[in-house]
């Protein structure tokens, strides 16, 4: 049995190039939702489940923007607000310098493959060997409710005896074809497999895996240059399913009254956008 989660993985070690040329300047997750930038509202989901402790896995340009944006203490902004009887719109910046977890910022290890396991495979000497811990992929937003890492947590409670659980959500028709596709034990609540980018006929539901995950160290063995799998890939949804394969309990959770959204392309952005605004307002 490992310990309950108090650290979280959060990734954005890619290059966004979908989002060029404004990813040219900028992390694809310091885009904003609001006046919040996509990052700050994944880490504020993980604070809301009780996590202590955030790994932010970067590329090496994105490194120095978010330790600015994260540690900077903007002095000048806020004397000049002082100054202007403003004060008060000043308290958003020390929320996030003051009220976020603690936050340790890391570079993706360029000798790993490709894929979205390798930010995970990167913060490993981070995550103790008796922990569970919870890895989110920052271009994946989950909106209303009170998030998917709450859920995860709340059922890794339940299932102690769990390797993992793993955030879902039921998606149309080919959509599934982008994600991970769960395969249930006949008569089971547990995971016998999650296909990665399954052919609609071949998928073994419409049920997809998405970027919230609890994980246990077990991961790790699964989580090297050697298993890589589709395009030359590392995925985690790759280590999930070897996980259950080989007979380690896998289980799911979803997000109680919250709805997963994509913001990984310019157009799913914008739909993300729209329905975090009805929320705001």
């Amino acid at each position: 049995m490992y310990k309950q989660p108090t650290k979280a993985i959060v990734m954005d070690a890619g290059f966004a190039s979908r989002f060029l040329p404004i990813t040219k300047t900028i992390p694809k997750a310091m885009i904003p939702l609001g006046n919040k930038p996509v990052m700050q509202v994944v880490i504020e989901e993980c604070a809301n489940a009780g996590i202590k402790e955030i790994i932010l896995v970067a590329t090496e340009e994105g490194k120095p923007i978010y330790e600015n944006y994260f540690f900077g203490k903007s002095e000048k902004v806020k004397e000049l607000l002082t100054a202007q009887g403003k004060a008060e719109r000043f308290e958003p910046v020390t929320h996030v310098i003051e009220g976020l977890p603690k936050i340790t910022i890391i570079v993706q290890d360029p000798k790993l493959p490709y894929g979205n396991g390798s930010p995970i495979a990167t913060a490993k000497d981070h995550i103790n060997d008796d922990e569970a811990f919870v890895a989110l992929y920052s271009d994946d937003i989950v909106l209303g409710g009170e998030g998917a890492v709450k859920a995860l947590v709340e059922r890794y409670a339940e299932h102690p005896e769990a390797a993992a659980v793993i955030g879902v959500q039921e998606v149309e028709g080919r959509e599934i074809e982008k994600y991970g596709s769960v395969k249930f034990k006949d008569g089971s609540e547990e995971v016998e497999r999650v296909i990665e980018k399954p052919k609609m006929e071949d998928a073994p539901s419409q049920l997809a895996s998405y970027g919230r995950y609890l994980l246990t160290p077990a991961v790790f063995e699964f989580l090297n240059p050697d298993e890589t799998g589709k395009d030359g890939e590392l995925w985690t949804a790759d280590a999930v399913d070897k996980l259950a394969s080989s007979g380690k309990p896998v289980f799911t959770a979803e997000a109680k009254n919250g709805i997963w959204y994509t913001t990984g392309d310019p157009v799913a952005y914008l739909a993300a956008h729209v329905e975090y605004d009805k929320l705001q307002s």
